[in-house]
């Protein structure tokens, strides 16, 4: 069995869990998210607990069922505390400013970069060289940051771009100018 799918999901106090029309939608504090059920998996909310079963042991059926259980759990998560990815922009003159709901990046390009987050994402300055995005959902707040880390990824021979806060960026040695 699933090492992942039998683990019992928590729920918060002011968050709840529901299944409507073949999904499972999760409302709390800071919003409602919701994804479709799978053939064979089930779900159920008991006690403040959401348990997710499988029906048979074929291949599809267990691939689907530590899957589900995590999406359930990260919906869990992201409507009571929510995601939260810091980038970090590295070089001389790059920077980041907010005009409106708009991100403006100097990245070292003829002109600036400018980028609006989707629906449910915020962007929040911590200087010109900090970045965080939030929201409530895991993988649109992956998305965003993968897409403002892509306008410059940093480079391996003096580590210039976007990184996230705490990568590690492994640097090459440059020439050596021998004869």
């Amino acid at each position: 069995m699933s090492r992942i799918g039998r683990k019992h999901i928590p729920v918060p106090s002011g968050t709840n869990v529901a299944l409507e029309d073949g999904a499972v939608v999760v409302k709390g504090p800071k919003g409602r998210l919701q994804t479709p059920m799978v053939p064979g998996i089930d779900v159920s909310v008991e006690a403040a607990v959401v348990v997710v079963t499988r029906q048979n042991d074929q291949k599809q059926t267990k691939a689907f069922h530590g899957m589900i259980r995590a999406l359930v759990a990260n919906m869990v998560t992201g409507v009571s505390t929510g995601f939260k990815k810091d980038l970090e922009i590295v070089g001389v003159g790059y920077r980041a400013q907010m005009q409106g709901k708009k991100l403006i990046l100097n990245l070292g390009y003829s002109n600036p970069v400018e980028y609006e987050a989707p629906e449910g994402i915020e962007l929040a300055l911590d200087g010109p060289t900090k970045l965080s995005v939030k929201g409530i959902d895991k993988q649109v707040v992956g998305q965003v940051s993968a897409v403002i880390r892509g306008f410059r990824p940093p480079e391996p021979y003096q580590g210039k771009g976007i990184r996230y806060a705490g990568e590690h960026i492994i640097r090459k040695a440059g020439k050596t100018g021998a004869k």
